[in-house]
Order: C-alpha cells, then sequence, then structure tokens
C-alpha cells in the first residue's frame, strides 16, 4: 500500500462518518480514528505500523493524516512579519530530517541561502527517504519543524526570504 492509497483510505473514512477503522495486512497495520466532526479530515488520526520481519525488531510508525487547509504561516507575535515571507511545505506525510545522516552537518540553517532544487530536509515515508528540494530561492529565516519529527502533507516546514 502506498501513500496515495493511504490518503485515499483516510479521506474514504473521514467522509464516511465511521469512528475507527482498522486493515491488518501481512506487512503493516493501520487504524483510522475520527472524532466527533468526521467530515473534518483534521479530526482524522492515523497510525501505522510496519510489522516486524522474523529477523528485525521495528518500532511503529505514528503518522498524522493529511490536513484540507494547512496555515501558511506559523502563528507568531506580528503577523506582518511573516506575510513578506514563502514558505516551503511538506509534499508527503512522513518523519523530517534536517541532516542527511547523524554524523553529518544539517543541510540548510536560519541564515542559509537556498536556490531552487537545493535540497533543504529529508522526509521517511515508508522506509522511503525522500530529499526534500527547495521550489525557490532566498534566505531561510525561521525553521518551523523539529529534526525527527513527524510532518503532515501541506504542513509548512521552513519561512524563506526571497528577497
Amino acid at each position: 500500500m502506498d501513500i496515495r492509497e493511504i490518503q485515499n483510505l483516510i479521506k474514504f473514512v473521514a467522509k464516511s462518518g465511521a469512528t475507527e477503522v482498522k486493515l491488518e495486512m501481512d506487512d503493516f497495520k493501520i487504524t483510522i480514528k475520527t472524532t466527533n466532526e468526521a467530515s473534518a479530515p483534521e479530526g482524522v488520526t492515523t497510525y501505522i505500523q510496519q510489522q516486524p520481519p522474523a529477523t528485525q525488531q521495528s518500532a511503529p510508525a505514528a503518522v498524522a493524516a493529511p490536513e484540507a487547509s494547512a496555515p501558511v504561516a506559523p502563528t507568531a507575535p506580528a503577523v506582518d512579519d511573516t506575510s513578506k515571507y514563502l514558505v516551503i511545505k511538506s509534499p508527503i506525510i512522513g518523519t523530517l530530517y534536517r541532516k542527511p545522516s547523524p554524523d553529518k552537518p544539517t543541510f540548510v540553517e536560519v541564515g542559509s541561502t537556498v536556490s531552487k532544487g537545493d535540497v533543504v530536509c529529508v522526509i521517511e515515508a515508508m522506509k522511503l527517504f525522500n530529499e526534500i528540494e527547495s521550489e525557490i530561492s532566498g534566505k531561510i529565516v525561521k525553521v518551523l519543524v523539529d529534526d525527527s519529527s513527524p510532518v503532515e502533507y501541506d504542513q509548512p516546514l521552513f519561512l524563506v526570504d526571497p528577497s
């Protein structure tokens, strides 16, 4: 089952009005729980647990459902401050890593200059590491997500000053 199939399943469950759905397959389990407002995608929580092979141990991965409308900028004391910045958003759900490996430096820091196509982070989704490239050029002014933290589809990751 790939990411798109999981996202479609989440949308279907959210629209169906079901409060909980469990799906077990040979190599993973998916549990989707909704709140009282089943029609709102924000009220859906999904847990994906990889079944460990007989020779390996693996920890379950908790993944939050995609949001219908993610905020354009994080809450800040002054809205005018962030309105001039562009946002790099997550194209997928998964776990964000700011370094290519634990012993390497981070891809970008506050103050780093990025060009279109530069790798800004890696997101692990279903044991695949996806390099996330900047679609804009500018200077990183704020990192909105911690290293090794789960991210949602369309979640803001970095604020970039295009000037």
